[in-house]
């Protein structure tokens, strides 16, 4: 059986991810309660950047790719509720490297999309928000947010 434009892709991708892996991040396909790789379905960890209020936090995520991969973007998702200006409170990225009405390319790797979320992290959108708390916060009590961000960063720490 051969597989799919998305599945070939996506297997590409695993192995260029193990070469060359930015530090600290963590991407594999899901394992099923069979024990075969879903590789429609990761599970990744972003960590903060250094010298940013994320710095310190362990940020899980999970991306899910349809069989239109690399034509159509993957669903990248943070837990529910997690707090940020431009995730939706069902945990969603609004990010427009992943709209594919906006940035979206099919050239698009998996560590792009995972550096660039990590880069959304200290660097929100204003211009595209999808949580109203967060969007409020940032844009008009600044402190109380860096104070909110420090208090999300101590929730996810490193695995030891």
């Amino acid at each position: 059986m051969s597989l799919s434009v998305a599945r070939s892709r996506l297997t590409e991708e695993r192995k260029q991810w193990r070469k060359n892996k930015p530090f600290g991040f963590h991407a594999r396909p899901e394992t099923t309660s069979t024990g075969e790789t879903n590789l429609l379905k990761w599970n990744c960890h972003i960590p903060g950047k250094e010298n940013t209020l994320w710095e310190g936090g362990f940020y899980p995520l999970t991306m899910e790719f349809s069989e239109e991969y690399p034509a159509r973007p993957p669903k990248c998702k943070f837990p529910a509720g997690f707090f940020h200006p431009n995730i939706y409170p069902s945990g969603t990225v609004c990010l427009s490297i992943l709209n594919e009405d906006e940035g979206w390319r099919p050239s698009i790797t998996v560590k792009q999309i995972l550096v660039g979320i990590q880069e959304l992290l200290d660097t929100p959108n204003p211009h595209s928000p999808a949580q109203s708390d967060a969007y409020l916060m940032f844009t008009q009590r600044l402190t109380e947010y860096k104070r909110k961000i420090k208090d999300v960063a101590s929730k996810y720490p490193p695995p030891h």
